[in-house]
């Protein structure tokens, strides 16, 4: 299991990571959703012991990454996001170099190494220098040095960035395949990665945890979208008088006036939505609209980062 407990780390008087917390089980495939510059790199760079937190702590099944590096460190595989290489090694040169790093005993380095090239795909490019081959080859072999030591977890920074269509396709098969005996954790600023291929989602905004939820929960009507001329302290109280929602969230208005987010009690949309109409026009409130949202992450990630999320096509525009 992953602990992060209130990890913080500061450059000066910038906060690029700021008191977030989260536990992840075994086995979970875990996206850290936010734009560039959020801070998911710093917390992947923590959470693996390249980086100290400037306070907090993180723990790998048990070992803290502070006092038990070594320890901790053994269980984790990283590719980081610009996927460190050396150019002028073959690819099997390259991961021999690196099982050696990792300690693998010689008597089953060679058993390693074919099952790392197996499980990404290299076979054909073993013998191939770096420096010739792909971007998506080149990411490739830096997730084959990550699984070279078959590793409890798997922290992939960024691993389709810059990859084209088909080449995103191999990468999202090789993370669910790793995830059969892995956890594994991915930071993405792209929603269709999350989509694809996680099981939850962090979603990371200037450097706070906004969100954790599981993909599951997400798609249903969750809450209804209010836009009223009332005042926050006027709508607030007398939509909670109801008793018919469980909060009442501000919004940034794009409208005229006021926007909330209902969060549901458990109950209909259609059985509150009428009570909510009535409590706003009984005190002489304009009511602007009133409609179901559908909880979707991409509706969430705007809510919380005040933009959508780019798209694939956007990012490469």
């Amino acid at each position: 299991m992953i602990s992060a407990e209130r990890l913080t780390r500061q450059y000066g008087s910038f906060t690029a990571v700021d008191d977030v917390s989260f536990e992840v089980g075994d086995g979970e495939i875990v996206g850290l959703l936010g734009h560039n510059g959020a801070g998911k790199t710093t917390i992947m760079k923590m959470l693996t012991g390249y980086l100290e937190p400037t306070a907090g702590t993180a723990t790998i099944h048990g070992h803290d990454i502070a006092k038990q590096r070594r320890q901790a460190q053994a269980l984790i595989g990283y590719l980081p996001e610009n996927c460190p290489l050396y150019p002028e090694m073959t690819v099997v040169e390259f991961l021999d170099y690196a099982a050696e790093l990792r300690g693998i005993p010689p008597g089953t380095r060679a058993q390693a190494l074919r099952d790392a090239i197996a499980a990404t795909g290299l076979a054909e490019k073993a013998t191939a220098p770096i420096a010739s081959l792909s971007r998506g080859y080149r990411q490739r072999t830096g997730v084959a040095q990550a699984i070279l030591h078959k590793p409890k977890i798997v922290i992939l920074d960024e691993p389709t960035n810059g990859l084209d269509p088909s080449q995103i396709a191999q990468m999202r098969g090789l993370i669910r395949d790793l995830a059969k005996t892995a956890t594994v954790i991915l930071s993405t600023h792209i929603l269709q990665e999350v989509r694809a291929v996680c099981e939850r989602v962090l979603v990371i905004n200037r450097g706070r945890l906004a969100l954790d939820t599981r993909m599951s929960d997400l798609g249903g009507p969750g809450r209804l979208r209010l836009v009223t001329s009332g005042p926050p302290e006027l709508v607030e109280p007398l939509v909670a008088g109801l008793g018919l929602v469980k909060s009442v969230e501000r919004l940034t208005a794009a409208e005229p006036g006021h926007a909330y987010a209902l969060n549901l009690n458990g109950h209909a949309a259609s059985a509150v939505a009428p009570a909510v109409a009535r409590v706003i026009t009984d005190n002489k409130l304009d009511l602007f609209a009133l409609h179901p949202e559908q909880r979707d992450l991409e509706t969430l990630f705007a809510d919380i980062t005040g933009a959508g999320a780019p798209t694939r096509e956007a990012q490469h525009a």
